[in-house]
């Protein structure tokens, strides 16, 4: 068993965040998450209340264990799903492209832990000026919108930035990444991708067989030229995209590029024109199974990592 400031603070066997990802962070894999001891986490998105709602009831009639919401602050929708977390007393907030401080009191006094998404230092220290519970740092790996720095750089700073639990993010799909985390100084580690291949997971199954089939070199960057970049998988979408982009587009004919084609792909099963979000460790998945055997291996895995380790010391 690991056990860390994260495991107390909220209540859960392991140290380990579902990634919010928007449309496939439903309550069938939050749920299953959280029932594996882990915290599992349905991706608000760009949805609207009733469906954060909805979610909500629907993981709460599957377990009684804690889990989380992501909250996209630049969602249309952000502040009436706020209402619809605090509303419900939700025990974990995580957040993503913005700043949660105009909630943070609000969300504080309904009893919700609080966990921001950062990709840098300063951002790190003013959240925790602000009063978060913790932070999860995000390392430029990720799938979906990306920061510059990598999760071996960025882990550590936060953690000797912080007085908090830092959550890493970023490149990490077994054990062995989450071992790294925990000696970067980490008190848990968040999981993304490999998630996107649970069986409970709602992603169309080719969007699930493009991380199947992806190597190393697959999960790339575009949209830096739009200042929100994106990490993908290589595929027509994605070339048209970036000739576009090399060739001087403006970010606006870009957006509107992109706009819809995440849903594309991840739902409707479209991966040669829509975009197949997804991390750097796609090239590691190598199979889909149920998200308790994927908790159970990423632990186990850590723990393997840790006793050879522990041999090594002199």
């Amino acid at each position: 068993m690991i056990e860390t400031k994260l495991t107390e603070l909220l209540d859960i066997r392991y140290p380990l965040f579902q990634g919010g990802m928007a449309w496939l962070a439903t309550h069938e894999l939050a749920a299953a998450v959280s029932e594996a001891g882990g915290l599992g986490v349905i991706g608000a998105g760009n949805a609207p209340p009733e469906w954060v709602q909805a979610q909500i009831d629907a993981l709460r009639r599957k377990t009684a264990r804690p889990f989380g919401v992501n909250v996209m602050l630049l969602s249309p929708y952000a502040a009436e799903v706020m209402e619809v977390v605090i509303e419900n007393k939700v025990p974990v907030v995580t957040t993503g492209a913005g700043n949660p401080g105009p909630w943070l009191e609000r969300l504080k006094n309904a009893g919700c832990r609080v966990f921001p998404v950062v990709a840098s230092v300063a951002m790190a220290r003013r959240l925790a000026r602000m009063g978060v519970d913790g932070l999860v740092a995000e390392g430029g790996e990720a799938g979906g919108h990306v920061g510059e720095l990598s999760t071996m750089v960025l882990v550590p700073q936060v953690v000797d930035a912080v007085d908090l639990p830092v959550v890493a993010a970023g490149g990490i799909a077994d054990g062995r990444g989450v071992a790294a985390a925990l000696a970067l100084g980490a008190a848990g580690v968040q999981v993304g991708t490999r998630f996107v291949c649970a069986a409970e997971c709602v992603a169309h199954p080719r969007y699930k067989e493009a991380i199947l089939k992806a190597g190393d070199r697959d999960a790339v960057v575009s949209g830096r030229s739009t200042g929100h970049p994106v990490r993908c998988l290589k595929n027509r979408f994605w070339k048209e995209f970036t000739s576009l982009e090399k060739a001087g587009a403006p970010p606006e004919e870009l957006e509107r590029l992109g706009t819809g084609k995440y849903h594309a792909a991840a739902i409707l099963g479209d991966v040669e024109n829509g975009s197949v979000l997804a991390g750097q460790a796609a090239a590691m998945v190598n199979k889909i199974q149920p998200a308790a055997d994927i908790v159970t291996e990423l632990f186990a895995g850590a723990g393997q990592v840790c006793a050879r380790l522990g041999g090594l010391a002199p």
